[in-house]
């Protein structure tokens, strides 16, 4: 049996030579070989399915590595994974000592920047222009390929002005498909949506012309024929250029360009006919995302002054439920998390309660608004985190284990995580009866063990822990849903009397009068988190034992000083010290 077309391409330079009707076979071969492997194993599916005439037609027009080729985000980048060099090893995907899901500088040569968080790629591919040309590489391409989302940020604006009078051999291929996530949002994306429904070549009102670009589009993303000539017509022009490449996310498998949300990274799917498993309708514990969601509409009901906010997640942080009981209450600004930080300072400068929801990894690119805009003018903006701790198979980028460390040191910043689903809704009911300061509220992905959540709310009291077992020589400090981990580990021991756990609930402030007793009445103590150990809870309780000079042992089970890679939530937790089993060898150690 002869060979199919992709199983002959281990580099670029291998589809170099095919004819067009061989690059069309190739890239249907390439769809089903995403396909069939992202259905089992998991992974991001549509982003990569649109692009894949767009990745071959780059690869083949260029001459990568050598021509320097950044993808923003990553999401759509197993095309390029799999056409340089690691078809056999894309199994492996996401998983512990695999691929990575994004492209990263230590697997190959052809990822040339890496990346996970959006609107990286124009200042980093201007970043290697500038450096070709101080070092005469004159003819050296460098290729952005950017989404429509993605360009819409504050800092791939910030890129454009700065490229725009570089003179630089740079290259933005702008592909339009309308959705990042979620759909497109903004000005920006209906100027686009203009383009695409005029004449784009006689239009006088363009943007990227009046920035200086050579623009040319938009063309047919699927075509290859269109595609190779419009890269071969750029790649003779000097300077900064844009080509406006427009395709459909999901291309290739109907479901996912029907349902191009659900199908971004739609976990297991029937290869074949495209269908996702059959949900149990057996009630299981709801995500966190969701509690977050119904709990905010259900208190914007009975409060007109709620307002809620995300950056380009109204899905993932289930703001959607605000935006469709109270559309002119919750906004979705785009990928721009400055600006929601910023924004939410401004409503609560009028009296607006803001619950701003945005992923915890990505809460760390509004780290000055929080500080400047914020915390310093002490506005009670209520900021919700989600996808705090371990987030699993996307990795370093996407893990948000620097929260707790990073937003301590702030002042005026209470600091808040929840143990369960219904600690998250109280401290939500709380923090919206009008609190005198900023509150952060971080919570993970997944599911919590409470099926019976929707109970009455209650108001917490800020800066109070809660005693979970009463014990007698060592104390379990454990902050957020880790305490799960702690429970269980206790089940396990069998002087469980000797043994006291407290869910501090809040990292700021502590609850002092709690530490003083339990640092008074035992003679060891153990934290626990699932945040870095370098400035989150283990540090403060460090500095708590030492300003106040208690003659106890303190371990700390946490994140070392070090990025966590990419698998399985177990095997992370189970890699860092955080499992059932290693809390529980330590009490048994410490006894």
């Amino acid at each position: 049996m002869n060979k199919s077309i992709l199983e002959q391409i281990n580099s670029p330079s291998d589809l170099r030579g095919l004819s067009l009707k061989e690059m069309a076979q190739l890239s249907e071969e390439l769809r089903r070989f995403i396909i069939d492997i992202i259905a089992i194993k998991e992974g991001h599916l549509g982003a990569s399915l649109g692009v894949i005439e767009l990745t071959i037609a780059l690869h083949y027009v260029f001459n990568t590595p050598e021509d320097l080729l950044v993808w923003d985000v990553g999401h759509q980048a197993y095309g390029h994974k799999i056409l340089t060099g690691r078809r056999n090893e894309f199994h492996s995907n996401r998983q512990l000592g695999g691929l990575s899901g994004f492209p990263s500088r230590k697997e190959s040569p052809y990822d040339t920047f890496g990346v996970g968080h959006s609107s990286t790629a124009i200042s980093a591919a201007l970043g290697m222009a500038l450096a070709s040309a101080q070092d005469g590489k004159i003819s050296r391409q460098h290729i952005a390929v950017v989404g429509d989302a993605s360009i819409a940020s504050g800092m791939a604006f910030e890129a454009l002005n700065h490229a725009g009078v570089s003179h630089t051999n740079l290259l933005i291929v702008l592909n339009d498909n309308a959705i990042g996530i979620d759909p497109s949002v903004g000005a920006f994306k209906e100027y686009l949506t203009r383009k695409k429904e005029a004449d784009a070549q006689t239009q006088q009102d363009n943007l990227f012309r009046a920035l200086n670009f050579h623009y040319s589009g938009p063309v047919d993303g699927h075509d290859l024929s269109e595609l190779i000539e419009a890269l071969n017509a750029m790649k003779s022009i000097s300077g900064p250029k844009v080509l406006h490449v427009v395709t459909v996310k999901g291309k290739g498998l109907k479901q996912a360009e029907q349902d191009q949300v659900a199908y971004h990274a739609p976990g297991q799917f029937d290869p074949k006919t495209g269908e996702r498993p059959t949900v149990d309708d057996r009630p299981v514990p709801p995500k966190y995302q969701d509690v977050f969601g119904h709990t905010l509409v259900s208190l914007a009901r009975e409060n007109k002054n709620i307002f809620g906010i995300t950056p380009a997640m109204p899905t993932g942080s289930s703001l959607r439920y605000m935006m469709e009981a109270f559309p002119e209450r919750a906004i979705d600004v785009g990928i721009a998390e400055q600006h929601a930080v910023t924004l939410a300072a401004g409503l609560a400068t009028q009296g607006k309660i803001v619950f701003c929801a945005i992923y915890a990894t990505f809460f760390q690119r509004a780290y000055d608004q929080v500080i400047h805009d914020v915390c310093l003018q002490n506005l009670p903006v209520i900021f919700c985190l989600d996808r705090a701790g371990i987030v699993g198979e996307d990795g370093a980028t996407h893990h948000g284990v620097f929260d707790l460390a990073s937003l301590r040191p702030i002042p005026n910043l209470i600091i808040f995580a929840p143990r369960d689903a219904r600690s998250l809704r109280n401290i939500m009911f709380t923090a919206q009866r009008g609190l005198a300061h900023p509150i952060a509220i971080r919570y993970p992905r997944g599911r919590g063990n409470l099926i019976d959540w929707e109970t009455p709310m209650q108001p917490l009291d800020i800066g109070t822990a809660e005693l979970l077992q009463s014990g007698t020589t060592i104390a379990v400090l454990s902050l957020g849903t880790i305490a799960d981990s702690v429970s269980l580990a206790l089940e396990t021991l069998e002087q469980k009397n000797m043994v006291t756990h407290v869910d501090m609930r809040f990292l700021k402030p502590l609850d002092e009068a709690l530490l003083h007793q339990v640092c008074q009445t035992h003679h060891a103590m153990i934290t626990v988190e699932d945040g870095m150990l370098n400035g989150g809870l283990a540090s403060a309780i460090a500095e708590f034992i030492s300003i106040h000079r208690y003659p106890i042992i303190l371990k700390s089970h946490g994140i070392a000083d070090h990025f966590i890679p990419h698998g399985k939530p177990s095997e992370l937790y189970e890699l860092c010290g955080l499992t059932p089993e290693a809390i529980a060898n330590s009490i048994i150690e410490l006894s």
